[in-house]
């Protein structure tokens, strides 16, 4: 088990997932800190989403879910006010073992990171499956898909991209980032696609993140 003390960055809506990139605008006093410490160190920070409140908003200081993604910032602007734009790319998925008690102005928990197969692959049917429920969905909600560059792309790419632009709500998207293996996200996947795209569309059930 490989176990490292993490500061993190609890954002309701934004999930990070390993491979792929997010790009964040950094602007508040406490993570424009996190930000110059993490750029000292190792340049790692974690993305998580905080759990909401029973009134449904995440209160500062919020419990936080078990799983996250551990990022390394790899581009870096800054602004006269000291603002930050970064792009983080995802190296590994981590759980939450304990929040520590810091003096800094950012949260930071001690994570265990999870070792996610990265040779795992889809059986053609799974493949086949989800680049039809996510046509379908794209044609209910009128995106525009260049199909051909997503049926290059290899399977864990295709899974955690959609995963992670998927327009789903936040829960949604933790439970994407929870299913343990490829073969499970695909799955979880097909299913939210399924249910999200027989939405009555005046409904406003879909939010994009």
């Amino acid at each position: 088990m490989t176990t490292r003390k993490l500061s993190i960055f609890p954002l309701t809506g934004a999930i990070l997932f390993p491979g792929l990139q997010l790009p964040l605008h950094i602007f508040e006093p406490r993570y424009r800190a996190m930000i110059g410490d993490a750029l000292a160190r190792d340049r790692r920070i974690g993305m998580i989403q905080p759990q909401p409140s029973r009134e449904g908003a995440a209160r500062d200081g919020a419990p936080l879910f078990a799983i996250g993604c551990m990022g390394k910032i790899e581009e870096v602007e800054t602004s006269e006010d000291g603002r930050y734009n970064i792009v983080l790319t995802g190296e590994a998925r981590f759980r939450v073992l304990s929040e520590l008690q810091v003096s800094t102005p950012f949260r930071q928990v001690e994570a265990e990171l999870i070792e996610d197969a990265a040779d795992e692959l889809l059986s053609l049917g799974e493949r086949a499956a989800l680049e039809s429920e996510a046509r379908k969905f794209a044609d209910a909600q009128g995106y525009s898909v260049d199909w051909d560059s997503v049926a290059r792309l290899d399977d864990m790419t295709l899974v955690n991209g959609f995963s992670q632009i998927a327009p789903f709500d936040a829960a949604s998207k933790q439970a994407l980032l929870e299913a343990p293996t490829l073969r499970a996200r695909c799955e979880v996947m097909v299913q939210l696609l399924e249910f999200f795209g027989k939405g009555d569309p005046d409904e406003d059930r879909v939010t994009l993140q």
